[in-house]
């Protein structure tokens, strides 16, 4: 074998961390579609409405960095959830520049449908791994953050 065949064998796009990442991504994202079902959130819908609910209440600034998204993304999710009466916005009464989040009653209710449906995401994404390594596998990629 050549030095170049040595080299092109080195790398295997299979192997490598951004596309088994990827992978991993798709088969979360296909499951989250599919358990979500009705409900018809985004994983980032449902993460919006799932830090609203454990916070009560929470500036749309500090709530974009807690679910990482940068401010107009965040803002892009939470009209459209205020648009589908789920949670509503108002400026906070002590900082007007600040923008004050809150679930509707629908909002909480859907939060209290959604949440097991997460744990059951979470559970089938993860059904490959044995426990020990699931535990592993979350820590590690905390770490990637």
């Amino acid at each position: 074998m050549t030095n170049k065949e040595s080299k092109k064998k080195s790398y295997v796009l299979e192997e490598q961390v951004g596309y088994l990442l990827r992978r991993a991504h798709q088969r979360a994202s296909a499951i989250f579609s599919e358990l979500i079902g009705e409900e018809r959130l985004t994983p980032m819908q449902y993460g919006t409405l799932v830090k609203i609910f454990d916070l009560g209440e929470v500036t749309q600034n500090r709530l974009g960095r807690l679910v990482a998204m940068d401010q107009a993304t965040v803002n892009g999710v939470v009209s459209r959830l205020e648009e589908r009466s789920l949670i509503f916005r108002e400026q906070d009464p002590d900082n007007k520049r600040r923008v004050l989040c809150r679930l509707t009653p629908a909002g909480k209710s859907l939060v209290h449908r959604a949440i097991p449906m997460g744990k059951r995401i979470s559970e089938k994404t993860l059904a490959p791994l044995s426990s020990e390594d699931r535990v592993k596998f979350l820590d590690l990629l905390g770490k990637l953050k």
